[in-house]
């Protein structure tokens, strides 16, 4: 399960809108969901613009792992900070990420453990 980490993580970091929109169409199922504090959304079109958005807010950040993976069955939880390259997070948070049959990402529910002041 740490490939679906590693997999989800490399669709939040892509900043290429096309090469973000083909890693959304080949890892996420068409009806995915996606719910954090900030936001709750279903359909790839959705999960494209959530990504863009935070994107957007926190230019030159990327996504970390922050621990391994806890899965089971179809599902699976890891943290994972957000920050400049290379430094400390700012932000860091957790996600439960549920899967189709075929290993495609059906449902996200995040959470946020660490957000600036």
């Amino acid at each position: 399960m740490s490939d679906l980490m590693n997999t989800y993580l490399a669709c939040w970091n892509e900043t290429d809108p096309a090469a973000r929109r083909t890693l959304i169409d080949q890892h996420w199922t068409e009806q995915a969901s996606y719910s954090d504090p900030m936001a709750q959304v279903r359909g790839r079109d959705a999960v494209d613009a959530t990504i863009g958005a935070v994107q957007d807010q926190f230019p030159g950040f990327v996504f970390t792992p922050a621990g391994p993976v806890d899965a089971h069955h179809r599902q699976a939880r890891f943290t994972w900070g957000l920050g400049p390259a290379d430094a400390e997070p700012v932000i860091v948070g957790f996600d439960v990420v549920v899967t189709d049959d075929d290993g495609r990402i059906d449902s996200v529910l995040g959470f946020l453990d660490k957000v600036p002041a």
